[in-house]
């Protein structure tokens, strides 16, 4: 990236001393109208609220919700970040056994659904273009994320899908990414991935 942005800074030096005043003038313009854009994507993230209030706002994501409030990780979600949060859908959640789910929303499977839930959420922000770079990167075997709860997710390519796949070797698709917020990013998947 710095050397992105040194190469765009010296040919935008090498332009205004080659170009008549007029260019140096839409330069000026132009890097006007990238700072307004910047700021703008910057209050816009301010406005998503943090990741608890976003996944609040999603009616696909209401079991998880539901989940983290059992699990009593609603304080930490919503604070300073950044997080990425690998979301599992009301459908992910469907796939398992209704029995295992009012068993981990219970007293009894608090420690459990603590142990899960953080399994699906890594420190720092990890956009898909990021992710997509880091998976290319690692080629065949797969990128490698350590999570909140200290065991791996392998991060691969199937065709155009990112797919996630946990200690079991169960897997999930990435089905919707950059879900902005306040304290980091969400990308929800089809699948509730086990930590072991």
């Amino acid at each position: 990236m710095k050397k992105f942005a040194l190469a765009l800074a010296s040919a935008a030096s090498l332009a205004a001393v080659a170009c008549a005043p007029e260019a140096a003038d839409e330069t000026a313009t132009d890097e006007a109208t990238a700072a307004d854009t910047m700021a703008n994507d910057d209050a816009a993230a301010t406005d998503a609220g943090t990741i608890v209030a976003v996944a609040q706002g999603n009616a696909d994501l209401s079991t998880l919700v539901s989940a983290v409030q059992s699990a009593e990780l609603g304080a930490t979600l919503s604070g300073p970040g950044p997080f990425t949060v690998f979301a599992p859908t009301n459908a992910a959640f469907e796939k398992v056994p209704q029995a295992t789910r009012d068993t981990l929303m219970s007293e009894e499977g608090k420690e459990d659904l603590t142990g899960i839930l953080t399994y699906h959420v890594v420190e720092g922000e990890t956009n898909a273009a990021a992710l997509a770079a880091a998976i290319a990167d690692a080629g065949e075997a797969g990128y490698e994320i350590t999570t909140v709860n200290g065991a791996t997710l392998t991060a691969m390519m199937d065709g155009d899908n990112v797919v996630l796949r946990d200690a079991a070797g169960n897997t999930a698709i990435v089905t919707a990414t950059d879900i902005d917020a306040s304290n980091g990013i969400v990308h929800t998947i089809d699948t509730v991935l086990m930590p072991g």
